[in-house]
């Protein structure tokens, strides 16, 4: 794995909102994580012993951005991803958003999509109220249980 293809998986894990990716290869073992402050590590090592020379990759520091004023989230409910693959907010690209900030939603609204293994199943509310805050960029990668929501009960 070259320099340059570590550097891309840096950018796609720095814009796809993941926080730990391991890759491991016979040859090659690479853990890149992302910790609060947005600066990924990379330690590539050799799995077993191997006549080839280590890389080392310094660090990309994420760009500087002013802190945001802290809202009080303890009334919200999330909505959450109930399995791993890519979050849409619309059904197809030409379609609205399913749900904006401000819409209310009730119990059984669909209010996203979420593709595994090229299946798209849409993720209905649980909880009926308003969208305060949608978490997750479109199209991007989800985990298992990752807020995707802030809805605040009605």
């Amino acid at each position: 794995m070259s320099t340059k293809d570590i550097q891309q998986l840096i950018d796609f894990i720095s814009q796809s909102g993941l926080d730990e990716v391991n890759i491991e290869t016979n040859d090659l073992k690479i853990s890149v994580k992302r910790y609060g402050s947005g600066v990924p590590a990379v330690a590539p090592a050799p799995v077993a012993p191997v006549a080839q020379p280590q890389v080392a990759v310094a660090p990309v520091a994420a760009a500087a951005t002013p802190a945001a004023p802290k809202v009080d989230t303890s009334n919200y409910i999330t909505i959450k991803s109930p399995m791993i693959g890519t979050f849409y907010r619309s059904a197809n690209p030409e379609s609205p958003m399913l749900v904006e900030v401000g819409d209310s939603v009730s119990e059984g609204k669909v209010v996203c999509i979420i593709e595994a293994m090229k299946l798209f199943n849409e993720i209905e509310s649980e909880v009926s109220g308003r969208i305060v805050k949608v978490l997750v960029e479109n199209a991007t990668p989800v985990e298992y249980d990752q807020p995707l929501f802030l809805v605040e009960p009605i």
